[in-house]
């Protein structure tokens, strides 16, 4: 009878190297030596760069298996294949401090989604520049901390951020519409864990008013950008888009509420990818696994 995945142990491993032949046998066969079962796999072989990435859903029935010791099962193929990889025990929820200012629809999107259930994730803690939404974190039950930004205060809120980071064991950070730049120094120590919404689809209409702008232009399709975040503004990997189509009868409060829907979409399924290791980063570009 195949194994579920309510009746182990579960992990992802993901898996990323030159491509050649062989690959999925020899990993393969490292899961059925460590008496894990294959839930799921999926692989794409990346003709543009010649790498070939891997992900699979592993469970494993009876004695509890250490990471350490798929670690060590896997390091001699490893080596053979020169695989970057990573296994990862899906009891270890990802624990995500979530950033936000003064717009509170991916907020609360999120919140209420971790409440039901529905997506795998601890939130911590809730960080923001302005005092709008503690009313909201304390009726979840979340810990809000006040971080005020100005010009001459910025380096210390960032390192009020980082020990609010370590204090909590963040390893996720999601701007949910915080409406802060970022230092270049920040981004670059935390690459590839601090997920962003952009109200746009990028390239996008910049600076105040967006969806004015958009109106003005006579847009036909408006949409939602969830990317990791770099020093390049609005530049990082993206990870989901949504988009709609819209027409001139719509005024720019309709374009408006159109796009907070999407945009709390797009950073839901973004986070929910993150959290479920399906998204391989490379460079400027992701690999996102259904």
């Amino acid at each position: 009878m195949p194994a579920s995945a309510e009746s182990g142990r579960e992990f992802v491993l993901t898996v990323s190297c030159p491509d050649r032949r062989g690959i999925v046998h020899a990993v393969s066969g490292v899961m059925l030596d460590l008496a894990m079962t294959i839930l799921d796999s999926q692989q794409f072989a990346d003709a543009t760069s010649g790498e070939f990435h891997l992900r699979m859903h592993l469970v494993r029935e009876g004695a509890a298996l250490p990471v350490a010791e798929v670690d060590a099962g896997l390091a001699p193929v490893a080596a053979e294949f020169a695989m970057e990889y990573a296994v990862h025990d899906l009891s270890q929820r990802r624990r995500v401090l979530v950033m936000v200012s003064q717009q509170g629809h991916c907020l609360n999107d999120l919140l209420f989604r971790v409440e039901s259930g529905s997506l795998p994730v601890e939130v911590p803690a809730i960080v923001s520049n302005h005092e709008d939404f503690r009313g909201l974190a304390e009726w979840h039950g979340v810990p809000f901390h006040h971080v005020p930004v100005t010009r001459d205060t910025k380096p210390a809120a960032e390192q009020q951020l980082r020990d609010l980071i370590a204090e909590h064991r963040a390893d996720t950070i999601v701007l949910a519409r915080y409406m802060q730049i970022l230092s270049a120094d920040l981004c670059a120590d935390l690459p590839g864990r601090i997920i962003n919404i952009h109200h746009s689809l990028l390239p996008s209409f910049k600076g105040a008013k967006p969806y004015t702008q958009a109106h003005d232009r006579g847009v036909k399709v408006i949409g939602a950008t969830a990317h990791y975040v770099t020093a390049d503004l609005d530049e990082g990997p993206i990870i989901e888009q949504d988009f709609r189509r819209v027409d001139h009868r719509m005024s720019p409060a309709q374009l408006a509420s159109v796009g907070q829907e999407l945009e709390a979409m797009a950073l839901a399924r973004a986070v929910r990818w993150h959290a479920e290791h399906r998204v391989v980063l490379r460079g400027r570009r992701t690999i996102v696994f259904d």
